[in-house]
């Protein structure tokens, strides 16, 4: 697989530099092929990242995921890095110099992480090498080829487990693990995979019904194919993985659940907050601000409490909301019409507040029953960028009796429209952009974006029941909440109990969902402190253009602009705003 990609991505390059005549003509074009060769590379080496976005070249392959190549993928980013840095920046175009610092930084944060060996810990309860099936959710299956490459693909799980494991052996050796708790989930996951009957296996989904277009005697012999694959090559794998996890790993994992406690650690959290918020805050203040912002949350709960004439306890009105029936679906079918209409009653009011809509449409899936036990209320997954696949706004539907109604406005204003979709989808079709800028992005202005759209429900025509509202008002409370409960996990010394119990002392969410969201944080450092520190950041912008503008402030410009250049840090977007806002002022 590695020997393969070795041959294609030369080649590739050498048809890059023919294409401009074999040599720059000036700075903008030799910084447009250093982008192009970085972006050739990026799919080279990603398999399922160029499948995803449509490019079949790699459809056969997955990510070498060897120590070797982890490496050799960091002295390549160091290398692209001194290139970058040998260029003169002042010569390019003011469009240019842009891209030169997004694509700076983008190199620089993955080159600084490579210290701190995150590589070290491959194993993740929310999905990874126990469940590659759900690869195909996000794969086109409409050719006799596509098929065949899948199976292609199937072959190569076996040397995909072996590299997870070595990798993981190594991590094991050096004393960077993953915390127990969370590992306690995966031996489950894995043993979904050791199926006794070839066709139960997930593998096979895809195979079950095939395009007409196929004909029947091929359509046989891809089933034949795919059951002689799991049965000697995938199930023997996964074999060999819960041997390895539960005798050898899982009892090597820590019992301490923060970053901290890991040598460097506090150092690597500092590094993942300033990564992920785009920002210069250190853990401490960060913390300090989740704590105001609970305050200030908490206080607009109370007057809705007070309006319902509620006469118990904030905790007496948050059991209700968790237990009582009214609040909830008793089957799944129920609780995915309800997302289904959710999503159709938001889509035509979304030009009171936008000029510019996507033209890639989304649709509305289950999380697969696999994963949905162990993972969130809901995610987003972007559209192909050939436009062979529309965007999915995934929900989860495991155990309805905890997911309630009042949730439902919020979760699909976040992850669907005006959210993920209608900011990722208008990204993805900026085509004046580079492909890095396109199809990648910064989490402090995509989920800042998120939870920013949160609020725009209200003039949508949502949130019309005080407990929507106050469903509303515990979604953006769960964001402040994980700026204390993240930095408390990772740099000050909580306990996972301390975590969850701070969470369920303030916010209306179940706590089979408070736990998952813990545990998601636990495994995912720092990640949860972007969508607050985005978000604060682009309410700010918005508050500040309508009072220089007053009357003259159009929400419709607003929004063009705020998503017209596609995902960039925040200090880039203030100032991208600033020159918007005083050109509108002229």
């Amino acid at each position: 697989m590695r020997n393969v990609m070795k041959r294609i991505y030369p080649l590739l390059i050498a048809l890059s530099v023919l294409a401009t005549g074999g040599a720059a003509a000036d700075p903008g074009v030799d910084f447009a092929t250093l982008l192009d060769e970085a972006w050739e590379w990026r799919l080279a080496e990603n398999p399922l990242l160029a499948s995803r976005l449509g490019d079949r070249r790699y459809n056969t392959m997955w990510r070498d995921r060897s120590l070797d190549a982890i490496g050799a993928r960091h002295l390549q980013k160091r290398n692209f890095l001194r290139r970058l840095y040998a260029m003169d920046r002042s010569q390019l175009s003011e469009s240019d110099q842009l891209n030169y610092e997004l694509f700076r930084r983008e190199l620089q944060n993955d080159v600084d992480a490579h210290q701190f060996k995150a590589y070290l810990m491959p194993f993740s309860h929310r999905g990874g090498v126990q469940n590659l099936d759900s690869q195909a959710d996000f794969l086109r299956f409409t050719s006799l080829k596509d098929y065949e490459d899948w199976l292609a693909r199937l072959q190569e799980i076996g040397t995909v487990v072996s590299q997870t494991i070595d990798v993981a052996e190594q991590g094991r050796k050096s004393g960077i693990v993953s915390p127990r708790i969370l590992m306690n989930r995966v031996p489950d996951q894995i043993a979904m995979q050791i199926v006794k009957k070839a066709e139960d296996s997930p593998f096979f989904r895809v195979f079950r019904k095939l395009p007409d277009s196929i004909p029947a005697d091929q359509q046989q012999r891809l089933r034949r194919a795919a059951i002689d694959t799991i049965d000697h090559v995938i199930v023997p794998a996964y074999r060999k993985l819960a041997r390895y996890f539960n005798n050898t790993y899982l009892p090597a994992c820590r019992d301490s659940i923060g970053l901290s406690a890991l040598s460097n650690g506090s150092a690597w959290y500092e590094f993942l907050a300033r990564k992920f918020t785009t920002t210069k805050m250190s853990p401490n203040e960060i913390h300090r601000l989740g704590l105001t912002e609970v305050r200030r949350i908490r206080d607009q709960m109370q007057s809705i409490i007070d309006d319902l004439e509620f006469t118990g306890s904030f905790r007496d009105f948050l059991t209700l909301l968790r237990n009582d029936p009214q609040f909830y679906f008793d089957n799944p079918d129920d609780l995915y019409q309800a997302y289904l209409a959710t999503s159709k009653r938001i889509d035509p009011e979304l030009v009171r507040l936008f000029g510019k809509l996507p033209r890639m449409p989304y649709g509305v899936k289950p999380i697969p029953d696999a994963i949905a036990p162990d993972t969130t209320t809901a995610y987003y997954s972007a559209p192909a960028a050939d436009g062979s696949r529309a965007g999915i706004y995934w929900v989860n539907l495991f155990k309805p009796d905890v997911r309630p109604k009042y949730e439902i406005e919020v979760l699909t204003v976040h992850e669907a429209m005006p959210g993920h979709h209608l900011q990722i989808a208008l990204q993805q079709e900026l085509d004046d952009l580079p492909k890095f800028r396109r199809f990648s992005g910064f989490t402090a202005f995509v989920e800042g974006w998120g939870l920013y759209s949160e609020s725009l429900g209200y003039d949508l025509g949502l949130y019309e029941d005080p407990y929507s509202r106050f469903g509303q008002l515990t979604y953006e409370m769960w964001r402040a909440i994980r700026l204390v409960v993240d930095t408390g996990i990772h740099y000050r010394g909580w306990t996972r109990q301390q975590a969850i119990d701070f969470f369920k002392d303030n916010a209306a969410k179940t706590e089979h969902d408070i736990v998952n969201e813990i545990d998601r944080y636990i495994g995912n450092p720092g990640q949860a402190l972007a969508y607050k520190i985005g978000q604060l950041k682009i309410q700010s912008l918005r508050e500040s253009a309508e009072q220089a503008l007053g009357d003259d402030f159009d929400i419709r410009a607003f929004h063009d602009e705020l998503l017209g250049a596609g995902s960039v840090p925040l200090d880039i977007l203030e100032r991208r705003m600033n020159a918007w806002l005083t050109s509108q002022q002229k």
